[in-house]
């Protein structure tokens, strides 16, 4: 009976009820002079599916919306607040269970209705006790948070004929105009860096996303050749994501060829593959509100032209570098040196701005979590990398305007090394010809 018990209380979960405890406990030391209000996301406006915002996500694993946590530092407790009846709850495939015991279910301290945030607020307040809240954009599947705040800041913020604040800052304003006796302060940079080291649960999960992401990639190479269309090809490597349990996609898949290789990230799916055509796929699965990032090159016609292999082999040379240094201990900054040695032993002219991401950041481009863009606290590239660090190691380079590679893995520091999250695609040459052969 027991065991059963055990069991249905975990599938409510992503993770097991300690793992959140222990966040809130870490966030608990970092906020002794006060509490923590942390919102979850409200309904979508339109006909959509309803998805929780990360931080709600990796703080009490509840997917309900509107739902409000408070972490309180000075008593050391938590209290969830949400209402929503079991009809609304079924029709959303949202626990029963979790609906009707949230206390047992979560191993939160405390649970009140929704209604009664704003009195238990009031009540629960000092004079001298100091509100922590987010400042910056929450996030869904596939957002990050400060490129979220960009886009937000430039379109309606500045906007002279809008200048609305982002929600978050929205409730800054209007909790300091409520209760003016009490600072209000950003608890953004702890979320951050808390968020930064992954825990071996979070680190299985992040595996999973990532090995569904490296099926797809295999099922998009296979199925490419002349002649097909480019949003076919996107199309095939969302079914597979989401056919394999994805939540979501991690972020829009981006496939460049001929002309778009120049802009970064294009998404619009407007070409059909030609034969000289060279293609980088960059597309992650997102399994439990966890992101995963992995790009491919890969010849349409299957078969590298000499200049197509020519910058494939040595971003190949740069990648096994950085992933021959990765261990704890060691930073990016001397990895990126050793790079620039390497380099430099084959006669290439280190100071051509082409290499001057592998030689700054020694294969590193960003983290890796909760979202693909996973902000952290003050990292410096100079600082030594340490278990449970997962980050994308991203080696592009470009030939000419029509021919550029993205060799990306997720990868993770372990107390001895690093593992890649995302093993198992034909990475050299001779593997993505074969493997391509038979399309």
């Amino acid at each position: 009976m027991l065991c059963i018990s055990v069991i249905e209380v975990k599938a409510q979960l992503t993770f097991e009820k300690y793992e959140y405890a222990n966040r809130r406990e870490k966030l608990m030391d970092m906020i002794p002079d006060g509490i923590v209000i942390i919102r979850g996301a409200s309904e979508p406006l339109g006909d959509l599916p309803f998805t929780q915002y990360n931080n709600m996500m990796y703080f009490a694993g509840v997917e309900i919306p509107d739902a409000i946590l408070i972490v309180d530092g000075e008593k050391r407790v938590s209290t969830l607040f949400f209402t929503i009846d079991e009809g609304h709850a079924d029709g959303e495939n949202i626990s029963l269970d979790l609906v009707r015991n949230p206390v047992k279910i979560t191993g939160i301290e405390h649970y009140l209705p929704y209604e009664d945030f704003s009195e238990t607020l009031k009540n629960r307040l000092t004079k001298g006790t100091v509100i922590y809240t987010p400042f910056s954009p929450e996030e869904y599947i596939g957002e990050n948070s400060m490129e979220k705040f960009n886009k937000f800041k430039r379109t309606v913020t500045d906007n002279e004929w809008d200048g609305r604040l982002t929600p978050e800052m929205q409730f800054v304003t209007v909790l300091s105009q409520r209760f003016p006796d009490n600072q209000v302060l950003n608890c953004t940079p702890f979320i951050w860096e808390l968020r930064k080291i992954k825990s071996k649960a979070e680190i299985d999960v992040i595996r999973q996303a990532a090995r569904l992401s490296v099926e797809a990639h295999k099922a998009v190479m296979k199925n490419t050749k002349p002649g097909v269309e480019e949003i076919k090809l996107a199309a095939l490597f969302q079914q597979i994501c989401m056919a394999g349990g994805a939540k979501g996609l991690a972020y829009g898949t981006i496939i460049m060829s001929d002309k778009n290789h120049a802009y970064g990230h294009y998404m619009q799916y407007d070409r059909i593959l030609e034969e000289e055509d060279f293609i980088i796929l960059d597309g992650g699965a997102n399994v439990s509100n966890y992101a995963s990032d992995v790009s491919t090159t890969f010849p349409a016609s299957g078969k590298f032209s000499e200049t197509q292999r020519e910058i494939y082999e040595l971003g190949l040379f740069v990648r096994e570098i950085c992933q021959r240094l990765y261990r704890p201990g060691i930073s990016l900054t001397e990895i990126g040196a050793e790079v620039k040695k390497e380099l430099e032993k084959k006669g290439l002219d280190t100071s051509d701005d082409r290499y001057n991401l592998w030689i700054r950041d020694g294969g590193y481009n960003h983290s890796i979590g909760m979202a693909v863009h996973d902000r952290m606290l003050n990292f410096d590239r100079g600082e030594p990398l340490r278990p449970g660090f997962v980050f994308a190691c991203d080696i592009m380079g470009k030939a000419d305007e029509v021919t550029g590679i993205r060799i990306e893995d997720t990868v993770v520091i372990t107390e001895d090394g690093f593992e890649i999250l995302s093993e198992g695609l034909p990475r050299t040459i001779d593997e993505i010809e074969a493997f391509m052969k038979n399309n």
